[in-house]
């Protein structure tokens, strides 16, 4: 069962120096029937205003991967620890609840856009506390796995998480490793498998009991594939 999450129908914030789009709850948008999906806690689409910053914060234990869409940016912990990342890079924080973290665009005259998802994490396992990847231009890409898989970076959960970048016309197939995935457009519009409704730009989509998951883009399409069996 494939039940699509319309853009329009998230949530929304405009602060000026941060406008935000909120797949789930988060934040001062709250929906109780919307507080993740299995292990998938925040689905965020961020743009930091030129030269802004978001202030140092710790987080609950989880996985923060952040895809950078467009602009450059630096993380830095309480620690010490910083990097910075640019339009392709995909950052991935194994956050500690003893750790704050804070984000900053380095553009004084261009705003930063990037993409971020929080995973909940296994208690037992710990990563690097930071690692990188950057995206080339290719179909598919694993981005994250829990073993690190095919240069993946990696997680402390089972979940997988797949970058398509496809053409007019063209279709990926992925098999899913349980009965839950969220698909999620970056840009672009895209039909799944046994549906003719078109999902547009920013729309995403709960696959329930699927075994697999077809996409054809519609349009150039950028698209996350986030498989969650637990």
């Amino acid at each position: 069962m494939i039940t699509q999450r319309k853009a329009q129908n998230c949530g929304h914030a405009d602060y000026g120096w941060l406008k935000s789009r909120y797949t789930f709850s988060f934040g001062h948008y709250f929906d109780p029937k919307l507080m993740g999906y299995a292990s998938l806690r925040v689905l965020n689409q961020d743009v930091l205003a030129p030269g802004a910053s978001l202030q140092p914060r710790t987080f609950p234990r989880v996985d923060v991967l952040n895809i950078i869409l467009d602009g450059d940016v630096e993380y830095r912990d309480s620690e010490g620890s910083h990097t910075q990342a640019h339009t392709g890079d995909v950052v991935l924080l194994a956050t500690q609840g003893n750790i704050s973290y804070s984000e900053h665009n380095l553009n004084s005259d261009k705003p930063l856009t990037r993409m971020q998802l929080w995973l909940n994490v296994c208690p037992e396992r710990e990563n690097d506390e930071i690692q990188r990847l950057t995206l080339v231009e290719e179909p598919y890409r694993l981005l994250a796995s829990p073993e690190g898989d095919n240069g993946s970076l990696q997680l402390r959960q089972q979940v997988w998480i797949h970058h398509l970048d496809l053409k007019p016309g063209e279709q990926h197939t992925l098999s899913l490793h349980g009965s839950r995935a969220y698909v999620q457009s970056i840009h672009g519009s895209y039909k799944t498998q046994d549906s003719a409704e078109l999902l547009a730009c920013g729309d995403g989509a709960f696959i329930n009991d699927e075994e697999s998951l077809t996409l054809t883009a519609v349009t150039p399409l950028r698209a996350l594939v986030i498989d969650l069996p637990v």
